[in-house]
């Protein structure tokens, strides 16, 4: 895909309104790429749509290939009729600007359940689309399935406290588990077949609006996930399947004893022998289903910290060498490029970044990422829009980030000051005047949140990286999206020719 001038709003589907408790890929999905046409964005950025688990971290998935059955439209289900509405007689009194996640996943798991009993009550053509579906995808379906049916049979826990013979894949084990959970196993897929279905379908509504969508690649797997599971081989695991080092960050200004992230590490020798192939398979199943794709922690080929597992904090790891240019060589050679010869990638380059992520990036010319919330220390500060290339793509914060209106309220009055003297701003429409200052940008892209076309506060923080829980649960409401923000919007696209 050629990376042409365009604006565009980031919004995880998540996020949408809808009565079920939580946005999924229905109705309001479709009214909001109707929506976004009428601003005249091509662009809708999403975060990873994978299954979720602990924590309810888009970034923490039990599979870097499936989707996420939270997700999945009761309405489209319905309409496929394996669900009525007597189905929905007792349903929780659900927040609708949050997402009660304890509330919310026993009752759609139970009404994903019930449409799973009706199956062979549907159609001859959902039936065997279904079957293909199973086929098209069992590289990595057979082995997701049965990894969560057994996560199921042992009580939702981690595959490191399973029996030895299943966390170390013995054959007759593995026999076993695939006759005892047969119908568990058909279960699951059934879930990934009807997401699939359904955001295929909304994806293709979404193209014939003219909008693309940008994923996201988390560079990480969850250790506690089918990917881990399925591959030891490709991951620093030792013989009962536990990590011998993880990833992380080293100490800095920030955080004293640095970031312990916990995730697996690649083997990267390995991956490199097999021609890369499984992270080939990931980037193939990800351009499936979205059009450009944001890489996570882009630095991280380059090189990555490691630390030993078990260890504190991350402040005994150290620095390694990362698969470099031969992985961007290979798979720039694998996949479909666009016509003037460009990834369809975007390289999340923030954080400390070093004279090689640097050269990784341009040597392929990737775009990088730039956030104007970080950049108002002094007039030099790469962030500023003045110092932009146009191969980047600007934001006025991301996911990770305060919204404009709860970064203003709380910065340190030196940059706050300096915010307000840069964008020549009372501060009575910071957010905007943030938009304004991004979308006037030479980047290539420009997006922002949907939480700042709405100014709105911390309230709506998406996620605060040091805590845990109470992240990833904002709603918009269904009346926060009309024709006035639309034209507001519109005409920024005008002017500024995205």
């Amino acid at each position: 895909m050629k990376f042409n001038r365009s604006g565009g709003i980031l919004l995880h589907p998540s996020s949408l309104p809808g009565p079920y408790g939580i946005g999924d890929l229905g109705p309001q999905a479709y009214h909001f790429v109707d929506w976004l046409e009428s601003t005249g964005c091509t662009l809708w950025q999403i975060l990873p749509l994978g299954p979720t688990g602990y924590g309810d971290s888009p970034y923490q998935c039990f599979s870097a290939f499936a989707g996420n059955p939270y997700l999945i439209s009761f309405d489209g289900l319905i309409e496929d009729g394996l669900l009525n509405q007597a189905d929905f007689a007792v349903m929780p009194n659900f927040n609708r600007s949050r997402v009660d996640f304890g509330q919310l996943i026993p009752w759609k798991l139970e009404l994903l359940q019930t449409a799973f009993s009706r199956l062979s009550s549907a159609s001859k053509v959902f039936r065997e689309e279904f079957e293909q579906f199973q086929i098209d995808n069992a590289s990595w379906l057979d082995d997701f399935a049965l990894f969560m049916s057994l996560k199921e049979a042992n009580g939702g826990g981690a595959w490191s406290g399973w029996p030895k013979s299943l966390r170390t894949r013995e054959k007759s084990a593995m026999e076993k588990a695939r006759q005892d959970f047969a119908e568990s196993i058909v279960r699951y897929s059934f879930y990934q077949f009807v997401f699939f279905r359904q955001w295929n379908k909304l994806r293709a509504y979404a193209h014939g609006k003219n909008i693309h969508i940008i994923g996201d690649i988390p560079i990480f797997i969850a250790y506690d996930s089918a990917d881990a599971w399925a591959n030891p081989d490709l991951f620093f695991l030792d013989e009962n399947g536990l990590p011998t080092v993880v990833a992380g960050v080293p100490p800095d200004y920030f955080s004293a004893t640095g970031q312990l992230w916990g995730n697996p590490l690649y083997r990267w020798p390995a991956h490199k022998k097999s021609g890369y192939a499984w992270w080939l398979e990931r980037f193939r199943s990800v351009l499936n289903f979205v059009d450009v794709v944001r890489l996570d922690h882009f630095r991280g080929f380059a090189g990555y910290y490691e630390i030993p597992y078990g260890a504190p904090t991350a402040e005994t790891g150290q620095w390694m060498t990362g698969p470099g240019k031969d992985f961007f060589e290979t798979v720039s050679k694998k996949l479909s490029e666009t016509d003037d010869g460009t990834l369809p990638i975007i390289a999340e380059d923030l954080g400390v970044i070093t004279e090689d992520v640097v050269d990784l990036r341009d040597s392929f010319n990737l775009p990088g990422m730039k956030i104007l919330q970080f950049g108002f220390v002094n007039p030099s500060d790469p962030f500023l829009p003045h110092n932009y290339t146009s191969n980047c793509v600007a934001y006025t914060g991301t996911h990770d980030n305060d919204t404009a209106l709860g970064w203003l309220k709380t910065a340190p009055e030196v940059e706050r000051t300096f915010a307000l003297r840069y964008l020549n701003s009372d501060g009575s429409d910071f957010a905007w005047d943030l938009i304004r200052a991004v979308w006037s940008s030479v980047a290539v892209y420009a997006v922002a949140p949907m939480q700042d076309l709405l100014s709105l506060g911390t309230e709506a923080r998406m996620n605060f990286p040091s805590r845990l829980g109470g992240n990833w649960e904002w709603r918009m409401e269904e009346s926060d999206i009309g024709s006035a923000l639309a034209k507001r919007l519109r005409e920024f696209n005008e002017m500024y020719l995205r």
